[in-house]
């Protein structure tokens, strides 16, 4: 599969300069259906600020963005056919191949954008929870299908944690719950769960943040998907997606402030200044990252991706291994000079 991808790059000669500036042939108004992961936050505003400043329509698509309600539900509605593209955590996307191995349009990763996954384990200080050796036997809440909870087995191993109890809720109940003692620490996206904290009354100093990857888990977080038909029916049409997309990126990051105005527009009762805080927090933690300054942006590394699929299925008991080599296609990516977004970088 990955030799047939090559071969699509090979023939594929247009630059991704060359797409954004070229609209008209044979990528005229191409339709595409994306799905978020979640909702209209501050994050969205990496996807929406390509569509705001006219960056997908340059490049010949008619992009519609919707939100989503969790990575797991972005990946079935990109394989069921309802979204050709959407935005989701690889772990989802890794258990979904290895769930449902005869599944005929298993979506497929074709950019990284969350280098570092953005789980953490949040705590109250007056837990006396400081680091992870402290959760052994403590009770901890998330729901079901939390990405940080899934892949809790991979950062207990990695951290020699025991006896853990866990309590399952709602979303909007989680941290919640957390301040009210009936849970003693929560997983969660670590600029979801700090603001959400402290938009239940917590001061910021009273909060403890046990990232991921600041302990021992490099996992990655979250990717573009396409779904294979688009993939081999329409590669320009990707390519021209991801450029756009990336030239887009580039602007948020050099100016925030002003991407937030993208985000008000889609959802018009967002707290700026919160979504301002969470889209600078999410880019910190899991955009301009080492690793990603390391590996380029919107690109991985074969051990690491091997590694971590090893480690999904055996923390999330899937039905099959995991092929690392299915769940990735990077020969549409953008040429690494034009994805080199660490210039544009606040200091």
């Amino acid at each position: 599969m990955n030799v047939l991808f090559a071969a699509l790059r090979r023939r594929t000669l247009i630059t991704a300069a060359a797409l954004l500036a070229t609209p008209a042939i044979g990528l005229a108004q191409t339709p595409i259906k994306f799905q978020l992961d979640w909702r209209f936050e501050g994050p969205a505003a990496l996807f929406l600020a390509a569509q705001a400043k006219g960056y997908y329509k340059a490049a010949g698509l008619d992009v519609s963005i919707d939100a989503g309600n969790g990575s797991g539900g972005t990946v079935t509605r990109v394989a069921s056919g309802s979204y050709d593209m959407g935005f989701a955590d690889l772990a989802a996307l890794m258990e979904f191949h290895a769930n449902n191995p005869d599944a005929p349009n298993k979506p497929v990763a074709v950019m990284m954008v969350y280098n570092n996954t953005p789980a953490a384990v949040l705590a109250l200080k007056k837990s006396g929870i400081t680091k992870p050796a402290d959760l052994s036997g403590r009770k901890l809440g998330a729901p079901g299908f939390d990405a940080g909870r899934k892949a809790f087995p991979i950062f207990a191993k990695a951290n020699g944690i025991t006896g853990v109890q866990w309590t399952s809720m709602d979303p909007p109940l989680r941290e919640t719950m957390l301040v009210r003692g009936d849970v003693e620490a929560i997983t969660g996206f670590s600029f979801t769960s700090l603001l959400n904290l402290e938009a239940r009354g917590v001061k910021a100093e009273d909060i403890v943040v046990l990232p991921y990857p600041a302990h021992g888990v490099k996992l990655y977080g979250n990717v573009i998907i396409a779904s294979p038909k688009m993939i081999k029916d329409r590669p320009q049409a990707v390519q021209a997606f991801l450029a756009a997309f990336t030239r887009g990126v580039k602007e948020v990051i050099a100016d925030p402030k002003t991407a937030i105005a993208y985000v008000k527009a889609r959802d018009g009762i967002i707290n700026e200044a919160l979504e301002l805080r969470r889209l600078q927090l999410a880019i910190d933690a899991t955009v301009l990252t080492s690793d990603a300054r390391s590996e380029g942006f919107g690109n991985v590394m074969g051990p690491r991706l091997a590694l971590m699929a090893s480690q999904v299925a055996d923390a999330f008991g899937t039905k099959e291994r995991i092929n690392p080599d299915a769940v990735w296609n990077g020969s549409l990516l953008p040429p690494m000079v034009d994805r080199n977004i660490f210039p544009v970088a606040r200091k």
